[in-house]
């Protein structure tokens, strides 16, 4: 009897075992007829979609995203398994009613954090009969810089417009006032000053195109720093002695720059002007230049009204100016900064400015040293460059303000 007993329980845990096991069995089976009928994508569709160039999201009939690229997660409109934009949603619900390709131009937040957007071509259409394909062509560049350049166009026309429209009144006036010499005189000096303003400005642009053409690294040499400064200083002496302004130069470096000598005079010379026209008479620019861990640096130091932090933010834009009323009447063109950034970029090199309101402004040209000198090039170059054109070399370049020593440095800074 007990070995009955013995036996039955045996035969119970086995028939339990089996019922366990056709139960995982079961399970398996159907985990395995889960993952088959996951969402698939018609034959050939990944294929196309790896070497097609442009990010891609596929979407389920539920806006579900079944296969996204890594530059759609990285232009921010798909994050895990989620399409972000409501736009693209919106796009994808047309398609899936109408049966029809949409294609959009969209401007979109690139991430929940900031004010930055991305400018995308999106192109919307069926793939198989149950999914959705979203391809997305990346613009903001491209968009940006044709808004730019019609930007630029319509600035230099209207730019164009004034000093040509004044000339031409003042033409009309100085022939009706014929007879009277003070007013002939006087129209004579303001169609003079326009005319000035207008070369100026035509200058300014011919500068900027060919900036744009140039090829630094094709057409540069050595070029001596310390006779850039020279020239530069040399080229301002007129403006600055017109408003008894002294133009101060501390310091010397040795080392050479790979470049467009007449470049970069003219990037330093717009440097320095700038200074001279937005400081009170009787004051001083100073000048300062020094190498350090393989970068030579040029500052201009002025003693004007300083800039606000909106305004830095602005002042390399063309045509952008502080004071509208002022800058005409001082006959800046809203150029010669953007100029200098571009000469920078072009040499590898950056501007940055230091300002504080009431405290002047500080620029600093930097730009890498030329590789390869060796200590008799630069003793020979040091002998050979000019020295007329500076002034008060034992003083160093004019601060002022709390904290105004080591303006150079804020200005790197900044």
């Amino acid at each position: 009897m007990f070995i009955g007993l013995v036996a039955g329980l045996v035969g119970l845990a086995l028939g339990t075992f089996g019922v366990l096991a056709y139960r995982v069995s079961e399970r398996q089976r159907r985990l395995l007829d889960v993952d088959a009928e996951e969402p698939a994508l018609p034959p050939g569709a990944a294929e196309v979609l790896a070497v097609v160039g442009r990010a891609f999201v596929v979407v389920d009939a539920v806006d579900g995203v079944v296969r996204a690229s890594p530059a759609a997660y990285a232009y921010g409109l798909v994050r895990g398994h989620t399409v972000v934009h409501r736009e693209l949603l919106d796009m994808t619900a047309g398609v899936r009613r109408d049966g029809v390709i949409l294609e959009k131009q969209l401007e979109l937040p690139r991430g929940p954090l900031g004010q930055g957007t991305i400018i995308v071509q999106v192109r919307a259409a069926m793939l198989g009969e149950e999914y959705i394909l979203l391809l997305a062509d990346d613009r903001t560049e491209i968009t940006r810089t044709e808004e730019i350049r019609n930007d630029f166009v319509a600035n230099v026309s209207h730019e164009l417009k004034t000093p040509v429209g004044a000339i031409s009144l003042l033409a009309e006036a100085l022939e009706s006032s014929a007879d009277d010499e003070l007013a002939v005189r006087r129209f004579a000096k303001r169609m003079h000053k326009e005319s000035g303003r207008l070369a100026a400005l035509v200058q300014d642009i011919i500068e900027l195109s060919r900036l744009q053409g140039a090829s630094v690294a094709q057409q540069g040499r050595p070029v001596d720093v310390n006779a850039v400064i020279a020239e530069a200083v040399d080229r301002s002496q007129l403006p600055a002695e017109s408003k008894n302004i002294r133009i101060v130069v501390g310091g010397r470096t040795e080392a050479k720059v790979f470049g467009d000598q007449d470049l970069l005079v003219t990037a330093l010379r717009n440097l320095i002007d700038n200074a001279i026209r937005y400081s009170p008479e009787n004051t001083r620019v100073g000048i300062g230049v020094r190498s350090r861990e393989g970068l030579v640096s040029i500052s201009v130091t002025d003693q004007g009204e300083g800039l606000s932090p909106e305004d830095q933010e602005r002042v390399f834009e063309r045509f952008y100016r502080v004071d509208s009323a002022r800058s005409r009447h001082t006959g800046g063109t809203g150029l010669g900064l953007s100029i200098v950034k571009h000469v920078a970029s072009n040499h590898g090199g950056e501007v940055t400015l230091w300002s504080q309101p009431g405290q002047g402004s500080t620029f600093t040209l930097r730009l890498p040293e030329m590789e390869g000198q060796d200590d008799g090039e630069q003793q020979d170059a040091a002998a050979a460059a000019p020295g007329p054109a500076r002034h008060s070399l034992e003083e160093p370049p004019v601060t002022q303000g709390p904290g105004a020593a080591g303006a150079t440095e804020r200005g790197a800074k900044a």
